[in-house]
């Protein structure tokens, strides 16, 4: 027991430097190039904090665990929005631009409102198992596609973004790609490790696959996502903080789950339709609090009632086993 805590906490210690050294890297990129702050939240910051997610499902559909798999990016996707953007907006009250309410989180829902048809098959489609099938996946990955290419014409369309305040410092271009670099692949590797060892400690305790992808693997892979948009919230980098979460989602459904299903079949229990439906539910609640406010914001309150929705998601969890 005593070896799993302290290689968690050596992973921890790692993620929190992979998320500083991230965040400095795309800031600087974003400046440099003239490009929005959300669109390189939205794809670099957002593939690098989702590869712990890529690995531990990749790892779980070689090893047959398809529990672990779905229900790390169900719960991760819940935890992102719940957990992660509600501390992030108690830390600073989180301002984007109209387009990411209109557009991004939308797509964000689609997601997961794809994934409840997809998984559902018996209410559907009338068959008799319910699951993700290689051609789930590749319909997934499609809409990847098309997520990476409207991503990139923001960066064509939209002009320079600075606004006259740049708090971030600048690096040269080494510095800059080194510092992404390096980031990806320490939060890489930290998520790896606090993973695996939260897993061993979770089947110690006697949790059920589904409960320990749900809980504690979907939150360690989604340490990353938190350690980085609490570090850009500190920075008031409010873009790359939301930008991060939601395109994070997004790569988490349409890429990791689609790519996941391409490599085997999912099964879909009858349990995980719930927690989709939560991913929905809090999906629309953020598009809900950034619409009624008029000023794109999601504020400290909000941000409470986020933390405390998700303390209540997790309990009812446990309950449930």
């Amino acid at each position: 027991m005593i070896i799993p805590i302290i290689l968690l906490i050596i992973g921890l210690g790692i993620l929190i430097l992979g998320g500083e050294s991230l965040v400095r890297g795309a800031s600087s990129m974003a400046r440099k190039l003239g490009v929005k702050p959300l669109v390189v939240g939205l794809t670099v910051v957002a593939f690098g904090t989702s590869m712990p997610e890529l690995v531990v499902n990749i790892f779980s559909a070689i090893g047959g665990n398809t529990d672990i798999a779905i229900g790390n990016i169900i719960g991760s996707n819940i935890a992102n929005i719940l957990l992660i953007l509600g501390i992030s907006a108690i830390i600073f009250p989180l301002t984007v631009q109209k387009g990411t309410t209109w557009k991004e989180i939308p797509l964000a829902l689609l997601a997961a409102v794809l994934i409840f048809i997809m998984g559902n098959d018996l209410f559907f489609d009338g068959v008799s198992n319910n699951a993700l099938t290689r051609t789930d996946g590749l319909a997934l990955i499609a809409f990847f596609i098309i997520f990476l290419y409207y991503t990139f014409g923001i960066a064509k369309v939209e002009g320079d973004i600075s606004e006259g305040k740049d708090e971030q410092k600048k690096y040269t271009w080494p510095v800059s790609i080194g510092f992404t670099l390096a980031g990806v692949l320490l939060l890489f590797i930290g998520g790896k490790i606090l993973v695996d060892n939260a897993v061993i400690l979770a089947k110690l305790a006697g949790m059920s696959e589904a409960l320990i992808g749900l809980t504690i693997v979907a939150i360690g892979t989604s340490l990353p996502e938190l350690i980085t948009s609490v570090i850009a919230a500190l920075k008031k980098e409010s873009d790359i903080a939301v930008g991060n979460v939601i395109g994070s989602n997004i790569f988490n459904i349409f890429w990791i789950l689609g790519f996941t299903a391409t490599l085997s079949p999912l099964p879909f229990i009858p349990q995980m339709g719930f927690d989709v439906i939560i991913n929905i539910i809090a999906t629309l609640l953020l598009f809900f609090f950034m619409f009624v406010s008029g000023k794109h914001k999601l504020d400290r309150a909000e941000g409470v009632f986020f933390v405390l929705a998700y303390i209540s998601y997790v309990s009812f969890l446990i309950y449930r086993g």
